[in-house]
């Protein structure tokens, strides 16, 4: 950045880290009153050439792996991962990784998407072996971790699996690992959930879209700090964020559920018991039982909100067993 008198001049340039190469250059110049727009200009066209300049250089990355039919798998994977936590995406996700995995067994982003895949496939209670395949995503990051022990998405995961399997002190310091990560904030602001802390939760899940603001995952987000308000008794701000989140993502069974359980102990029971049933198209096999026997904590102010659920989800219809 340099100033002279009145001007503001800006020289931003995209560098490739391997190599040093110069992939990107540009100038910003506006006199010093126009700040405000000269920042959205910059953001604006950074974003633009970000976008079209790290699609090519993944693509060159491609074509230098000793397996490109691996990494054009591990695309297809994460495509299938980003959209929506329906069971059949999530199964499709675990069999391009695994395919990836089978071409190149080292090869460290399947081991993570197949970790990803599995833990998706478990916390989502897609069926009755969330255990595991909470153990099979464990044991796959820990062998990416072997190989890559600085990969951020890999130490992302596997502080989710320790939060997911009453671990969330361990997950949180898995998670500080990298505090340039978005997913790990919003990380932690479900292992404080999970931890009786849900006060806690929200101011972590705005951070997280401020440093990723088109995040496949914001849905996500959106859904807990909904649970989070519900625990804390309100309902009506519960009701907001858990509606955003399915209008981020509708591919999201866990949204519909909680949607419907809170919308019943409102005594919205026509809304409730629709929302219920559009979850239950997703995921056929869904049930309050599932639901109580995989508590991914123990903490008592954490159950003591779960007993709300329960309530709130007989109420809108979903199956006892």
């Amino acid at each position: 950045m340099q100033r002279g008198s009145n001007r503001l001049r800006v020289n931003v340039q995209l560098v490739d880290a391997e190599t040093g190469n110069q992939l990107w250059a540009e100038r910003f110049e506006k006199p010093v009153g126009d700040l405000f727009d000269m920042q959205d200009e910059i953001v604006s066209r950074l974003a633009n050439a970000l976008d079209t300049q790290l699609v090519a250089a993944e693509a060159r990355r491609a074509e230098r792996s000793p397996h490109p039919d691996a990494t054009d798998l591990c695309f297809q994977g994460a495509a299938w991962l980003n959209m929506g936590r329906a069971p059949d995406n999530m199964m499709q996700a675990r069999d391009f990784y695994e395919r990836a995995l089978a071409l190149e067994p080292g090869n460290v982003e399947a081991l993570v998407g197949t970790a990803r895949a599995n833990f998706a496939i478990g916390a989502n209670l897609v069926s009755d072996d969330g255990v595991e395949r909470l153990a099979a995503a464990e044991a796959a990051l820990a062998k990416a971790l072997s190989l890559a022990p600085n990969h951020p998405m890999a130490h992302d995961v596997m502080g989710l699996v320790k939060i997911f399997t009453n671990r969330a002190a361990q997950g949180i310091a898995e998670l500080t690992l990298d505090w340039n990560l978005a997913r790990s904030h919003a990380s932690i602001g479900i292992a404080k959930f999970y931890l009786g802390r849900g006060g806690e939760t929200e101011a972590h899940m705005v951070q997280a879209p401020r440093l990723s603001p088109r995040d496949t995952q914001a849905y996500i987000w959106s859904m807990f700090v909904g649970l989070a308000k519900f625990w804390q008794g309100a309902d009506a701000e519960a009701l907001v964020w858990l509606r955003r989140s399915l209008e981020a993502n509708r591919n999201y069974p866990a949204a519909h559920f909680n949607l419907a359980a809170a919308l019943a102990l409102v005594g919205e029971l026509v809304e409730a018991r629709a929302t219920a049933q559009a979850g239950l198209a997703l995921n056929p096999s869904y049930t309050i039982r599932r639901y109580r026997t995989n508590t991914p904590s123990n903490h008592p102010v954490y159950l003591a909100g779960r007993e709300r659920i329960y309530e709130g989800m007989r109420m809108a219809g979903v199956p006892e067993s």
